[in-house]
């Protein structure tokens, strides 16, 4: 009896580990908003309300998201080389494997953000508030080194909310 018990679970663990079953969380693509290529001939998203989009596997260089309204977005996979997020609003948002080559995030709120495994390469953190960001702890230390200045919306200041010593 403990043989075909064991048995079973082995041929079980081997299916779920051949033929794994599809995750979706009902909250996410069931009411988000996801932008296609086809949506991308104009990059300019300066000001709007793009609360709860995807941004998944794009090529966003040169970007503008100044002042936009970003809460719960998610870029996942997304280059955002040159990008303006001057002052944008990406507090609870997701940025995951994503490339922040030469962006402005100067004055932008990323407050409660889940930003692991994104790369910030000669980024503008003037003014920033990453207060409960999560963050790669080699990128938390790349961003220290030019982090200065307060938020003008929540009055934080940037080295402050990146834990920089």
């Amino acid at each position: 009896m403990k043989y075909w018990r064991l048995l079973a679970s082995f041929v079980l663990a081997m299916v779920l580990f051949l033929f794994p079953l599809s995750a979706e969380a009902a909250s996410s693509s069931s009411i988000t908003r996801s932008v296609g290529n086809d949506e991308l001939k104009v990059k300019d998203y300066s000001g709007q309300s793009l609360v709860g989009t995807e941004f998944t596997n794009l090529k966003l260089e040169n970007a503008n998201f100044s002042n936009a309204d970003l809460r719960g977005g998610v870029f996942n996979g997304t280059l955002l080389e040159g990008a303006n997020l001057h002052g944008a609003d990406f507090s609870e948002g997701i940025a995951y494997l994503t490339r922040f080559k030469n962006a402005d995030l100067s004055d932008a709120v990323l407050t409660d953000a889940m930003m692991l495994r994104s790369i910030f390469d000669d980024v503008n953190v003037t003014g920033a508030d990453f207060t409960n960001a999560i963050l790669d702890g080699t990128q938390v230390k790349k961003l220290c080194v030019k982090a200065s200045g307060v938020n003008s919306k929540t009055g934080v200041d940037t080295r402050q909310s990146l834990g920089c010593k």
